[in-house]
């Protein structure tokens, strides 16, 4: 018999984020994006940088995730993420800034360079920062 619900556990190594039943799970995963429904097949998988995405009762709630790992369970999923936040926690301000930092980083720096990774990662965190904020209206 398949499980009616999932259990989310987010935590980083500072915290706890989340610990909630829900119905289902998008996670950010480091070649795209996985979907997890209740009875999901037992998975663990890489997470990249992006918009983890879990629904309740028909509503749909974002958290960011900033690298890390997942395992899957038909009944759970445990994300040990390096960072992750709740939209009222982002700061839409220092992310904005962030971002701008980050393009002009991109744009003068060479692929070749060492900081040029850096500068592309500092510019997916900034914008998936913004991207949840806005989304749940901050």
């Amino acid at each position: 018999m398949l499980p009616a619900k999932i259990e989310l556990e987010v935590v980083t190594p500072q915290r706890l984020i989340l610990h909630e039943d829900v119905d289902s799970v998008e996670l950010p995963g480091a070649d795209g994006y996985i979907g997890v429904l209740p009875g999901h097949a037992p998975l663990l998988t890489e997470l990249g940088i992006g918009v983890l995405t879990y629904h309740v009762n028909g509503q749909a709630h974002l958290l960011t995730v900033m690298e890390g790992y997942s395992e899957v369970l038909p009944d759970r999923v445990i994300v040990l993420a390096d960072v992750s936040e709740r939209a009222a926690e982002i700061d839409v301000q220092r992310s904005e800034s962030a971002l701008r930092r980050a393009q002009e980083q991109v744009a003068t720096t060479s692929s070749a360079d060492g900081d040029w990774k850096r500068a592309q990662s500092a510019l997916e965190r900034a914008m998936v920062r913004i991207q949840v904020a806005s989304k749940a209206g901050n």
